[in-house]
């Protein structure tokens, strides 16, 4: 059974930083290009970064600078690592396959309030 773990979100103030971590099981990611999605309340889900098997990463323009994708293919684990983060970054956060080939996880709330 193929399944994703998302974990690491907190409530954190404007500015400060988080690190998130998504280890899958019943499946090897290291074929796949991964990605972190998030979705806002009231919103769709939105493409944040994407890391491919060769570890090339893209971000959406709007995390540029601030967010850094990377993988442990021997842990079979993603990492977002968030900086800077602004109260517009306030969402529940998910990894998957890039395109969600794979089963969806409960994500982890990342709240960025004073």
């Amino acid at each position: 059974q193929v399944q994703l773990v998302e974990s690491g979100g907190d409530l954190v103030q404007p500015g400060g930083s988080l690190r998130l971590s998504c280890v899958a099981s019943g499946i090897s990611i290291s074929i796949y290009a991964m990605a972190w999605y998030r979705q806002a309340p009231g919103k769709q889900r939105e493409l944040v970064a994407t890391i491919t098997s060769g570890t090339s990463t893209n971000y959406a323009d709007s995390m540029k600078g601030r967010f850094t994708i990377s993988r442990d293919n021997a842990k079979n684990t993603v990492y977002l690592q968030m900086n800077s983060l602004k109260p517009e970054d306030t969402a529940v956060y998910y990894c998957n396959a890039f395109g969600g080939g794979l089963p969806w996880g409960q994500g982890t709330q990342v709240t960025v309030s004073s």
